[in-house]
């Protein structure tokens, strides 16, 4: 396998690497969404009606966030909108879909979200997706913040994935400079790294952790949950301007779609990981519902505005954004119309900010 050798410089050298490589356009290991302006997403032109069906085209992540956008794909929750995947090779290429206009809305973590609104896009947050399930783990005998030092770190860049150790080692009052970090562009591609030893440490999101702690013994260094607390957010449903004007009601049924799908995996979980397991996680049903109590989904996650908030300064810090998002990037006018309107769906949910 071949490992991607880029080590994150300090803090104070990341912004000004970031800087330089967007005047010199230079080939660099930085995502391709931070290096492009994006596009005017004012006509939601991706969405197509035809037949009394509105197709709506979007790009997703890989992990079990994931999984009510994945049910809401195979189930058919709604007899007037569907989602159409547009698939991407790597985490950075599906970043880039959405910024750049191709897809008008995107199950995407919430980091990631603000590195296109601070570069112009005209998105809003609508609802959330997953919760918790952000999984540093670390080789046999790498139990501690400290024993991180100078040892090699794979993540995926400017993700949720990255700011979870960026904290964690800011806590132990350490820093990206004491490690050497890597990126990459598949959980796949982690998990090979790290099973074949050529990385000492992966943070990663469900089932994929599981699956290889389960294989490996490795051990886990933070689920995220001792830094944030139970139920911090991980990725959430955002759309563009222009669809949220001229589509609001068909985003609200996706909304609804995917009320549905978290109803049916806190009710029926044996049912909503068979469908999806082998096509979306490439494993057994079994592993997948070992993991989902890690990385449940919620749809709900207005409680979870100022947490995402609060982490903008990190990637500030981090050299990914100019300038702390304001809470005009949340939209949440859609989710509580729909729970209006669907009152029983609502209240037969377990996980919820009301």
């Amino acid at each position: 396998m071949s490992v991607p050798t880029h080590a994150a410089p300090t803090l104070t050298s990341r912004r000004g690497f970031l800087r330089r490589a967007a005047v010199t356009g230079a080939a660099v290991a930085l995502p391709s969404w931070l290096l492009s302006a994006c596009a005017d997403q004012s006509s939601g032109s991706t969405i197509v009606e035809q037949g009394g069906i509105t197709t709506i085209k979007a790009t997703h992540g890989t992990g079990l966030c994931n999984l009510s956008f994945f049910l809401v794909h195979e189930k058919d929750f709604s007899d007037t909108v569907r989602l159409e995947f547009v698939v991407a090779p790597t985490n950075a290429d599906t970043v880039t879909l959405f910024g750049a206009g191709q897809v008008d809305v995107s199950l995407i973590p919430y980091t990631q979200f603000m590195t296109l609104t601070d570069k112009g896009a005209k998105l809003k947050v609508v609802a959330g997706g997953g919760a918790q399930g952000l999984t540093l783990i670390a080789q046999k005998g790498i139990e501690s913040a400290a024993d991180l030092k100078g040892k090699s770190m794979g993540t995926f860049q400017a993700d949720t994935l990255e700011v979870v150790p960026y904290n964690y080692l800011k806590k132990a009052g350490m820093s990206f400079r004491d490690i050497d970090a890597r990126y990459f562009g598949t959980p796949q591609e982690l998990a090979e790294g790290f099973l074949s030893g050529a990385l000492d440490s992966v943070c990663m999101t469900e089932p994929h952790a599981f699956q290889v702690v389960d294989e490996s013994g490795a051990t886990v260094l933070t689920d995220g949950v001792d830094m944030y607390g139970e139920g911090y957010t991980d990725c959430v449903l955002a759309a563009s301007d222009g669809a949220i004007e001229k589509y609001r009601d068909q985003i609200k049924e996706l909304i609804r779609s995917m009320m549905l799908a978290q109803q049916l995996m806190e009710t029926n979980i044996d049912e909503a990981v068979r469908v999806t397991a082998e096509p979306y996680y490439k494993t057994s049903p079994d592993i997948v519902k070992r993991a989902s109590a890690g990385q449940p989904c919620v749809v709900d996650q207005r409680n979870q505005q100022e947490f995402m908030l609060a982490r903008a300064a990190d990637l500030t810090d981090m050299g990914y954004i100019k300038t702390a998002p304001s809470a005009d990037v949340f939209d949440w006018s859609l989710l509580e119309e729909v729970i209006a309107e669907n009152a029983d769906l609502y209240a037969s949910l377990a996980r919820k900010s009301a």
